[in-house]
C-alpha cells in the first residue's frame, strides 16, 4: 500500500460510479428477490465487519424508520439469532472480513434467504449466498476498498429501497449515481486548494476526530478507517449530538482536531462547545438552511451537499483525500 496508489483508487472513483449508474436499467441486482421471499420479510439481518458493517448499519436505519424489523451487527458475533425463511440475511463484504462472515452466514444456510454484496463473486462469501450481488467497483491497488465502500452504500440503498425504505434521489437510482460521481468530481478537481488547508486545521499530536450526523455515522467511520489504515494516524468516530455529552471532555484537555460532516440539528451547538474550549474544526458538506457552520475554519462545498442520500456516497472522500495528503507526507 502506497499514498499515490490510494490516490489512484480515489481518482477512478467518478468513473466507476457513472459506469455502475450507466448499467442500469439492463442490470437488476435484486431481480430475484421474489423469487427468494414469499412475502415482505418478517425481518431483515444486515452483516458485516468494519465499514461493511457501517453500510448494513445505514441500511438497517433506514428499514427501521419505515416500519420495517432491521438490525445491523457484527459478522463476528458468537450470537446465532434466529433463522427461518421470514428472516432475510443479507452479508456485506469490502474484500476483507472473509472467514468471519462466511462462518455466521453459514448458520443461514437452507434455513433463511441469503444475500452477499461482494466485490468478487467468485469469494467464499459468494457461494454461501442465494443471490450474489457484485459490487463492480474494480480493483484497487492500495488494498483499503474505498470505491468498494462507495458502491456497497449505493447497492445498500437500493436494495433499501427495494425492500420498502423511502426511495431518494426521487427514486431515480441512476441519476442518484450520477449525481454523486459529479460531486465526487469535482471535489477531486478541487483538491489542490484545500487538501493541504483542511489537513492543517486537522493536524494534532491528539488524533484527529470525525463527527457526523447518525444518519451518515458511516461517514465518519470510512473516514477514520482510511485515516488509521494509510497513513496509520490516531482517528476517532463520533456522532455530532452525541459529542456534547462524550467528546466535550476530551476536548477540554486535549488539542482537539474535527472533520465535521455537516447536516445534523446540532452541528451549532458543537461548534459553540468546541470554540468555547479553543478546539478546532473543518466542515464538508452543508444544510438546506445554511450555508456553512459557524466557527468551520474552511468548509468543503459540493453539489449536492444537501441531499443525505448524495453526501453517503460523496463527504467520505474528504477524509480519504486528507488521509492520503497525511500519508504522502510521512514519506511511507
Amino acid at each position: 500500500m502506497t499514498a499515490d496508489r490510494l490516490l489512484s483508487d480515489l481518482a477512478g472513483k467518478p468513473a466507476s460510479l457513472t459506469a455502475l449508474a450507466d448499467r442500469f436499467p439492463r442490470w437488476n441486482p435484486y431481480a430475484a428477490l421474489p423469487a427468494l421471499l414469499d412475502d415482505e420479510p418478517a425481518a431483515v439481518r444486515l452483516l458485516g465487519l468494519g465499514a461493511a458493517r457501517h453500510v448494513c448499519a445505514t441500511v438497517a436505519a433506514r428499514l427501521r424508520r419505515a416500519g420495517i424489523a432491521a438490525s445491523a451487527e457484527h459478522s463476528s458475533s458468537a450470537e446465532t439469532p434466529p433463522a427461518g425463511p421470514e428472516t432475510l440475511v443479507v452479508g456485506v463484504s469490502l474484500g476483507g472480513g472473509q472467514r468471519e462472515l462466511a462462518t455466521v452466514l453459514d448458520r443461514y444456510v437452507a434455513r433463511s434467504p441469503v444475500i452477499v454484496l461482494t466485490p468478487d463473486p467468485g469469494a467464499v462469501v459468494a457461494r454461501i449466498a442465494d443471490l450474489v450481488v457484485p459490487l463492480h467497483a474494480g480493483e484497487e491497488s492500495a488494498g483499503l476498498g474505498c470505491r468498494a465502500y462507495q458502491h456497497a452504500m449505493a447497492l445498500g440503498l437500493l436494495l433499501g429501497h427495494r425492500l420498502g425504505a423511502p426511495a431518494g434521489g426521487g427514486g431515480n437510482f441512476p441519476g442518484l449515481l450520477h449525481r454523486a460521481a459529479h460531486a465526487t468530481a469535482t471535489l477531486l478537481r478541487e483538491a489542490e486548494a484545500w487538501v493541504p488547508e483542511v489537513a492543517r486545521v486537522l493536524d494534532s499530536p491528539h488524533g484527529v476526530h470525525m463527527v457526523a450526523p447518525a444518519e451518515r455515522l458511516a461517514s465518519a467511520a470510512q473516514g477514520v478507517r482510511v485515516v488509521r489504515s494509510g497513513p496509520v494516524r490516531v482517528a476517532h468516530a463520533r456522532e455530532t449530538g452525541e459529542w456534547s455529552h462524550t467528546d466535550r471532555y476530551l476536548a477540554a484537555v486535549t488539542d482537539y482536531r474535527a472533520l465535521l460532516f455537516a447536516g445534523s440539528a446540532y452541528d451549532e451547538r458543537f461548534a459553540e462547545h468546541l470554540g468555547q474550549l479553543r478546539g478546532r474544526f473543518a466542515a464538508v458538506g452543508s444544510a438546506p438552511e445554511r450555508e456553512s457552520v459557524p466557527g468551520a475554519e474552511l468548509t468543503v462545498r459540493y453539489p449536492g451537499d444537501t441531499d443525505p442520500d448524495v453526501s453517503l456516497l460523496v463527504e467520505p472522500l474528504a477524509a480519504e483525500l486528507v488521509a492520503a495528503h497525511w500519508w504522502r507526507s510521512s514519506g511511507r
